[in-house]
């Protein structure tokens, strides 16, 4: 079935953004593979272009349009490039909408020139060693003392974590409060106290620096708190995850469709029994199977992306989009390798790569079994 998702003008940035993958990303991304991390010219370089902040107001820098199909172009892009290490998703999809909706005037002019530029790198910090899904689990404190927060905690897993000058911090102001205790606060770059600790060494997204991050009595201005007052951040952060759960399966998507295409054409070419490998039943099975739940994803994720844009996409409705198409992404990468033989196992062929790197899609995020939580609460019984 026909796309019918992307008018002119995305088309139009769709190739602006290929071409600035081929040039500035995969001549280079094995060598930041090994290094473990993105260089930041390259956001600045991605700035240039505007691949940054589309809901940023014009004032700031941005392009003053709230339309999530740009956002999908770029998520749909990198991963189809196979460039695992850029952390843009992370500060478009999910970040913007902290820094763009829940700033004052005086944040704004400090921050969002920054951001459309990729000179200030963003991240969050949710995830703590003993909280993951749990939010209301975290131990990460903030206390209040005259006009500053003396933040004490440790987090882990921050994607963008050695790169970020931003980072939206999640800690308990009232911890008697529970949900309504919980407050974010914007931690700058080189303030006292705030240290990071390894780039982590993972099984995938090897380019993508993933660190811890320690707080030792930080004192952050009460003017980097995002919201009038304490006791907000829990349902910002509701607020704001259906964004990032859909961006994950946009990737999911994507990614399934890459190395679906990737594994036909191999099929075509590879020889066995004197046939090519796509001339066996089993073969076209899998692949008709793969094909036809790959698409019909592909355009439930669509009608989620109208839907974030008419401001009427669920938390529900994301959670589905999310579990389903993280699965079905590992489910079709694996399918795949198998199809490539001893090939598969091989990290010179883009289905290795992708196989290892997609791994994570089903924890991060909200894991598929808080996902389905999310979903079977709402059947209310």
């Amino acid at each position: 079935m026909q796309r019918d998702l992307f008018e002119e003008e995305h088309l139009l940035f769709q190739e602006t953004v290929r071409e600035f993958m081929a040039r500035e990303v995969l001549p280079h991304h094995a060598r930041w593979e090994k290094e473990g991390i993105v260089p930041r010219e390259v956001w600045k370089k991605a700035g240039e272009i505007g691949m940054f902040g589309f809901s940023v107001p014009e004032e700031y820098g941005g392009a003053g349009v709230t339309d999530f199909r740009y956002n999908t172009v770029i998520v749909e892009e990198i991963i189809r490039a196979g460039a695992s290490g850029l952390g843009f998703s992370l500060h478009n999809d999910v970040m913007a909408p902290y820094m763009v909706d829940l700033t004052d005037d005086e944040q704004k002019q400090r921050w969002l020139p920054g951001f459309v530029t990729g000179e200030l790198i963003t991240a969050i910090a949710m995830t703590e060693p003993g909280a993951g899904s749990d939010l209301q689990g975290i131990r990460t404190t903030a206390v209040r003392e005259g006009d500053h927060y003396v933040i004490n905690g440790q987090k882990t897993f921050i994607t963008n974590g050695i790169n970020a000058d931003l980072v939206v911090v999640v800690a308990k102001t009232d911890p008697e409060q529970g949900a309504r205790g919980t407050t974010l606060f914007v931690v700058e770059r080189g303030m006292e106290g705030f240290t990071r600790g390894r780039n982590l060494d993972k099984i995938g997204m090897k380019a993508q620096d993933t660190a811890e991050l320690f707080f030792e009595n930080v004192r952050v201005p009460v003017t980097n708190r995002l919201g009038a007052d304490d006791g907000q951040g829990f349902f910002q952060l509701m607020n704001n995850l259906p964004q990032e759960r859909l961006s994950i399966a946009v990737g999911a998507v994507a990614a399934a469709e890459a190395v679906l295409e990737q594994t036909i054409e191999y099929c075509k070419t590879r020889q066995a029994f004197g046939r090519s490998i796509g001339g066996f039943q089993n073969t076209r099975f899998v692949l008709a199977e793969l094909a036809t739940e790959t698409e019909i994803a592909r355009h439930y994720v669509d009608k989620c992306i109208t839907a974030l844009n008419a401001r009427r996409l669920s938390v529900v409705d994301a959670a589905k989009a999310k579990w389903w198409t993280t699965e079905l992404q590992n489910k079709v990468i694996d399918r795949c390798l198998q199809l490539h033989g001893g090939y598969g196992y091989m990290m010179e062929y883009p289905v290795a790569k992708a196989w290892v790197d997609s791994r994570v899609q089903t924890i991060y995020g909200g894991t598929t079994e808080i996902m389905k939580e999310i979903i079977g609460r709402s059947f209310d019984f």
